[in-house]
């Protein structure tokens, strides 16, 4: 099986192992090994909620270094409308446009320019194919991660076509080039407000190869672009040229009712990774009925509450409402992506199909794999249930798992080794040793 990418790292130096992450992780990826946090890759779906939970700031998101888009000739970044949501009224959208070429960019698309054409494939998809109902957004690749791992007989449900973010790299391509650049002189790089959205451009789902060379974190691009305001005036800058109409709906893709707003029927919008299990959990046990579409965001207030947004979630959200509303007074411009339209809807159907990866699986061979639940069942019926945490696994279910996988031990539980140690199966120092596996050495120096 191919190893997803995550974007999610650890840093060692900075880990103390305080299982804060691990206990706030939804797919229970973490364990603490040797006193530091380690995330499992199978299970991750870089959803981002340890980097959110970590007080010591030991988790970050991995980002390309920035020099690599001078290795093109012709660099463009796409900037979704959430990045023009950081910034406070009196700095202007010319303002932030003009800084970033400055920053060595040589052409700024907002990546929200496409969705008008990918709601039009979205809406074409669902009329042609009423028996995938309720049909799940694919915006949100924690989520589509999450329905992989967790929830593999809900695959079919999911809309199969690429994202805005894949149309405005094609579109952004496919028009240099017929200005006459070469391929290989053009880098696309994407401007993220989450963990997630690098994952799925390192490894997408779907397909072979995303469209887009590089990624860049986006509180990196805010806290560029402020230095580089701070140093000039506030005088608005002339309009950027390779900017173009987006319309409201386009405006409010990224925000919580985005998608769900826009189409006919009934349709919910969940956000939030808790939440998103739970609606999952229900759809798949058929506790809901007669829904149409569900639109499920990872983060909470969706790209507006991203890992990697440096303001206020409700600001964000004010601000990308307000350019909405502004937008639905302004007649629609005529712009490049709307004369590659044709072109766009061609390539908006993902080529490969989406396939589970459940973690939820024992082993390929059904007896083994009950077998192995057998053994989970009679390990929980020894161990105390309490959840605590003290063995390194999340929950003593997970560390039943990993026993019967042979990723741990049962003495791990400091419960059994406690009845080891009264039945003179380990010493008091073997118990201390098997402490220090998991939380590390230094913890323990001071009872020897």
């Amino acid at each position: 099986m191919e190893e997803f990418y995550h974007a999610l790292k650890v840093s060692p130096k900075a880990c103390t192992g305080c299982t804060h992450c691990m206990v706030a992780c939804p797919t229970s990826a973490i364990r603490v090994r040797q006193g530091l946090a380690t995330i499992d890759a199978a299970a991750c779906v870089d959803c981002g909620m340890c980097l959110k939970t970590c007080q010591r700031r030991a988790i970050f998101v991995e980002q390309d270094d920035f020099n690599r888009i001078f290795h093109f000739n012709h660099r463009v970044v796409l900037l979704p409308s959430v990045v023009l949501g950081q910034f406070a009224g009196e700095v202007s959208e010319e303002q932030i446009f003009a800084e970033l070429i400055a920053m060595g960019f040589t052409r700024v698309v907002e990546t929200d320019r496409s969705v008008d054409i990918l709601a039009g494939a979205m809406r074409e998809y669902m009329r042609t194919r009423p028996h995938l109902r309720p049909f799940i957004s694919s915006f949100c690749p924690a989520v589509v991660r999450l329905i992989q791992v967790r929830f593999p007989s809900m695959i079919d449900h999911v809309i199969p076509l690429k994202q805005a973010l894949d149309l405005s790299a094609i579109h952004a391509r496919r028009q240099l080039e017929e200005e006459g650049v070469p391929g290989d002189q053009i880098g696309v790089f994407y401007v993220t407000p989450c963990a997630a959205k690098i994952a799925a451009i390192k490894s997408p789902v779907g397909e072979e190869r995303s469209p887009v060379d590089g990624v860049i974190n986006m509180d990196f691009i805010y806290n560029k672009v402020k230095m580089g305001l701070t140093r000039k005036d506030k005088t608005p800058l002339p309009r950027d040229a390779g900017r173009g109409y987006l319309s409201p709906e386009a405006i409010a893709w990224t925000l919580s009712e985005g998608e769900a707003s826009s189409f006919e029927g009934r349709c919910l919008a969940i956000d939030e990774i808790h939440n998103v299990i739970d609606i999952l959990e229900k759809l798949e046990n058929d506790e809901l009925q007669d829904i149409d579409f569900v639109e499920l965001r990872a983060c909470d207030h969706s790209c507006a509450g991203g890992a990697l947004s440096t303001n206020n979630r409700f600001l964000v959200i004010e601000r990308l409402r307000s350019r909405s509303k502004a937008s639905a007074g302004r007649p629609p411009e005529e712009d490049e992506i709307g004369k590659h339209a044709g072109f766009l809807r061609e390539q908006v159907l993902l080529p490969g199909k989406i396939t589970p990866r459940s973690i939820e699986k024992l082993d390929e061979d059904t007896l083994v794999a009950m077998e192995k639940m057998q053994k989970i069942q009679r390990i929980m019926s020894i161990i105390p249930r309490v959840d605590c945490g003290a063995c390194g696994a999340p929950s003593c279910k997970a560390l039943a798992r990993d026993v019967v996988q042979g990723k741990a031990k049962l003495s791990q539980c400091t419960f059994m080794q406690k009845v080891l140690v009264q039945e003179g199966l380990i010493t008091p120092d073997e118990a201390i040793e098997i402490a220090e596996n998991t939380w590390g050495k230094n913890r323990f120096n001071h009872h020897k």
